[in-house]
């Protein structure tokens, strides 16, 4: 891997390119000042096409906040978001492309990143570096081990770092969990997450110049080189390896989320594997639109079902939800459902605290405070729920292809994994596939070492360098921050 430590960063940067002001790490107004309940934070917006919009709204409307940067490399959306933020906020935003302009600025505070995945790191520890707070959409990281440097960044410079996974933020569902895990609905034994949207084909776009409104070279930031097509920008790259994680990193970390957060104290899993497929078309995707994915924490198992080829298209519904499978019976819908029949039973919530305002009220409120505990989803919570969406897609990624028609006992018996590979088969066949005709894929089973953070056993070898990727210069996340 290559290494560029936050010091050295700015003297290969500027070498790559002197047409940037480089950010100076220490003595910014962020890192100093105590920002009292009627001083003014000011905030940068990376990232402001789709839900980057979603920020310019939380912040600029909000009081005693100003939105004072947009960055975004594509400069086709400045006029637009420059008006939102001054229709809101009655100021005038700089608009710039590349976020290390923003960083060297002393009366920045805040950066609210809604970029794509691959750079959802970079901008977290630069930040975190120059002394700026963060909120940053999920998935936290585009692998596993950005995921733990953006938690070692939090914690060196002392920033508040609080993650997109907005669910986190709901007194509501926090009362669901509390009841989960108080055992009065029986012990639990599989959490279960649901992200079945549709996701159909993107087709195929050729390999052209990029416009030249945008700075593709800044989109790119720490993915691979390559050639521009317009499958990459502004959506689709979700379900390109380089520059997305697939649905079960894009809508699916959120139930992702909530799955482990079921699951007591839990951190990584012990065991992972994975199946599934990019099923009922030919396009230039490559992330699975139908996936399986079960995580083995000992006593329970956290299973994770993906499907994409629901809604008009195919008759089936959408499905995004979570359901806790229980010694006694299954919770879903805030009710519970006994064993053995009966009429379901309505779960009454505990009272649990959060800190209120939603997804961006709540992190303001947490960056006057400067108290962790008032981050609803923190850099270390973010990192653990990412990070087994990047587990069950290594485990995928290393797969074999396997015919639907030969019996498999890797299923193991376990019944709600049997049922999701059940309910994959079913959705195949009501878009009209022959599964006898068909194959897919049956990811490695790789055991994990949660503490290390790496995998161990057979398969580590293969498994271990997708924890990572090599990064361009000067885009890179460094193994110490």
């Amino acid at each position: 891997m290559a290494t560029l430590t936050r010091r050295n960063f700015i003297k290969t940067s500027a070498a790559a390119s002197a047409a940037f002001p480089l950010f100076t790490i220490a003595g910014t107004k962020a890192s100093g000042r105590v920002i009292g309940a009627n001083d003014t934070i000011r905030v940068g917006v990376a990232g402001i096409r789709g839900r980057g919009q979603s920020h310019i709204d939380g912040f600029a409307g909000a009081k005693n906040v100003q939105v004072t940067y947009l960055i975004d490399p594509d400069t086709r959306l400045f006029e637009s978001r420059g008006a939102k933020v001054t229709s809101l906020g009655g100021n005038q935003a700089k608009t710039i492309k590349d976020i290390r302009h923003a960083l060297d600025d002393k009366e920045l505070d805040a950066v609210s990143v809604a970029t794509c995945n691959h750079w959802h790191s970079l901008i977290t520890i630069w930040a975190c570096q120059a002394g700026k707070d963060v909120y940053v959409e999920k998935p936290i990281s585009h692998n596993l081990f950005e995921g733990r440097k953006c938690v070692d960044a939090a914690q060196k410079y002392g920033r508040i770092v609080q993650h997109g996974t907005q669910q986190r933020c709901d007194s509501k569902r926090a009362g669901e969990i509390a009841a989960v895990q108080s055992g009065k609905f029986g012990k639990l034994l599989v959490s279960k997450g649901y992200c079945c949207k549709p996701r159909w084909s993107i087709g195929t776009k050729p390999l052209e110049s990029p416009p030249s409104e945008l700075d593709f070279n800044i989109w790119l930031g720490p993915a691979p080189e390559q050639s521009y097509h317009g499958n990459l920008v502004p959506y689709n790259w979700h379900w390109f390896w380089d520059t997305g994680n697939g649905d079960i990193g894009n809508q699916g970390v959120h139930e992702m989320d909530v799955a482990r957060w079921a699951i007591k104290d839990s951190t990584l899993p012990k065991r992972v594997w994975s199946l599934g497929g990019r099923f009922g078309y030919e396009d230039q995707g490559q992330t699975p639109n139908t996936q399986m994915a079960v995580f083995d924490y000992g006593d329970v198992l956290l299973v994770f079902e993906v499907r994409g080829l629901v809604g008009e298209k195919s008759g089936l519904p959408n499905k995004v939800s979570n359901e806790y499978y229980t010694s006694d019976g299954v919770i879903k819908d805030f009710k519970f459902y006994p064993n053995g029949g009966g009429d379901p039973v309505p779960v009454t919530l505990p009272e649990v605290h959060v800190t209120p305002g939603g997804a961006f009220g709540s992190f303001i409120s947490a960056v006057r405070s400067r108290k962790p505990e008032d981050i609803n989803a923190n850099a270390e919570v973010a990192h653990y729920s990412a990070a087994l969406c990047h587990l069950g897609n290594i485990s995928f990624r290393l797969g074999q292809q396997v015919p639907f028609n030969k019996t498999n006992q890797s299923l193991g018996d376990n019944k709600q994994v049997v049922e999701t590979f059940d309910n994959l088969r079913e959705n195949l066949k009501a878009i009209g596939m022959r599964l006898e005709d068909a194959s897919y894929t049956l990811g490695r089973t790789l055991d994990f070492d949660a503490k290390a953070e790496k995998f161990v056993g057979e398969g580590a070898d293969a498994a271990n360098p997708l924890l990572s990727r090599a990064y361009r210069h000067p885009f890179v996340v460094p193994p110490q921050v």
